[in-house]
């Protein structure tokens, strides 16, 4: 099929697939623990009735374990033809008013910058909408095997990591295409080839048996809420470098993330400085970054004057591309224990530890993708990396050893994906539909 054929199609089609964006953003698919199942399994429905109006035949996948079905559905390869793997999901954040909305989040709303805003009109629905107006460009008879997963738990615990264990002959493909990523502006293409991983652990401190006065006895009993400031405070030097030795780090070799944007996108206050030591793409992609995401000690509302006998955090760390991440998270675990003062007892656990991640590049697959982007874009295509993991990404690899992996997708800066005005630019999902068709044309031309 030439270009022009392509990009006539996709622009005619436009206007069903906003259509169908805004019945999937009407379904609040929250799969967190608390949330209503209705509205995620409805979701999961409309998902397959779009799929099956593009051509492709889906139904529910059972992940063995528990929790929400995934989406599913294959076409089996022409003679002589590759595998493509299509991956998104169609559960999303919870979105609260108070969170600064300005429309409701779960109505499309088209505002005067040519964006449209809810929740999940970004992350992931958008790659929902990819997928399934890539499918209808080929009216259901792609020239390659599709192996379509659409996942209802990336948000919160995903079963899907278990399932691809025990399973991974059904995940087999030679490019695997992964709808969850973005542009950092909208126009500009790139290929994201770096994820960051993350983990976790919880740190408490317990000073006294029991809650003092904080007059009587305040002064030489150490108070737990206070050590735990003083342990926590060592995790950043004066720059605000995350300050455990012996992390994995490296300066960012790929396209520059603008300091002014990044202010923009960050909401970030006047006066308030940019920490630590590198270039934004460095400190965002390559480097390790320490955050403090929890801390259990009473609110200011409810403060008594007392010492406090317990308090306990939450610390989370991203890592680098490459790095181990249970190495990575034993020395943030030692740290903390190593920075605990005047004897208090201090008890450090784990939580978490997930892999980063680092795209195979150099093949065919990654070499294609480049030239589908750049043709669908009109410019050419940088490299960028994201701060965000996608845990599922090491356990494809490992199911499918000799797979590519392209990311990519209409999350692009502006997005503000989980959080409040999350949003979407239609020319990202219609200019990504063109690509990941012609990217499937040219694997099919190559044989891969």
């Amino acid at each position: 099929m030439e270009t022009n054929e392509i990009r006539s199609k996709v622009a005619a089609m436009m206007p069903q697939v906003m259509a169908d964006l805004g019945v999937l953003v009407a379904d609040a698919s929250c799969a967190f623990p608390g949330f209503p199942p209705e509205p995620v399994n409805a979701a999961r429905a409309t998902v397959i009735d779009i799929l099956k109006r593009s051509g492709f035949e889906a139904g529910e996948l059972d992940l063995e374990g528990g929790g929400y079905p995934a989406v599913w559905g294959e076409i089996p390869a022409p003679a002589g033809a590759p595998t493509v793997l299509l991956y998104g999901h169609y559960d999303v954040q919870p979105a609260p008013m108070d969170q600064g909305w300005t429309t409701d989040p779960w109505t499309l709303t088209k505002k005067d910058d040519g964006r449209y805003y809810g929740r999940g009109a970004a992350d992931d629905k958008s790659g929902v909408a990819i997928h399934s107006g890539t499918l209808r460009v080929f009216g259901g008879k792609p020239p390659v095997g599709i192996k379509l997963i659409l996942e209802g738990e990336e948000e919160t615990l995903s079963h899907l990591e278990a399932f691809v264990e025990k399973h991974p002959d059904r995940f087999a493909a030679d490019v695997m295409i992964i709808a969850d990523m973005g542009n950092i502006t909208c126009g500009d293409p790139v290929l994201t080839t770096m994820l960051r991983g993350h983990v976790q652990c919880i740190v408490e401190t317990k000073t006294v048996d029991h809650p003092l006065h904080s007059g009587v006895f305040g002064g030489p009993a150490p108070d737990a809420l206070m050590a735990l400031i003083r342990m926590l405070a060592t995790l950043q030097d004066d720059r605000g470098n995350c300050a455990v030795p012996g992390l994995k780090a490296f300066d960012w070799p790929g396209a520059e993330y603008p300091e002014p944007l990044y202010r923009q996108m960050a909401a970030m206050l006047d006066g308030v400085e940019i920490i630590g030591d590198g270039t934004i793409g460095t400190k965002l992609w390559s480097k390790p970054a320490i955050s403090v995401i929890g801390i259990d000690a009473p609110s200011v509302a409810e403060a008594g004057n007392v010492l406090l006998p317990s308090a306990r955090a939450k610390v989370a760390l991203r890592i680098a591309p490459g790095a181990d991440p249970e190495a990575e998270l034993a020395k943030l675990m030692d740290f903390l224990r190593a920075a605990t003062p005047w004897g208090v007892q201090v008890d450090v656990t784990r939580v978490k530890a997930s892999d980063a991640f680092l795209a195979p590049t150099g093949g065919p697959g990654m070499e294609a993708a480049r030239a589908a982007l750049a043709e669908a874009y009109g410019k050419d295509v940088s490299e960028v990396g994201s701060g965000g993991s996608i845990p599922l990404l090491e356990t494809l690899m490992k199911a499918s050893p000799g797979a590519e992996f392209i990311l990519l997708g209409a999350e692009d800066a502006p997005a503000n994906i989980h959080g409040a005005n999350e949003s979407v630019h239609p020319d990202e999902i219609e200019h990504m539909i063109v690509a990941q068709a012609l990217l499937i044309e040219k694997l099919a031309a190559a044989g891969k």
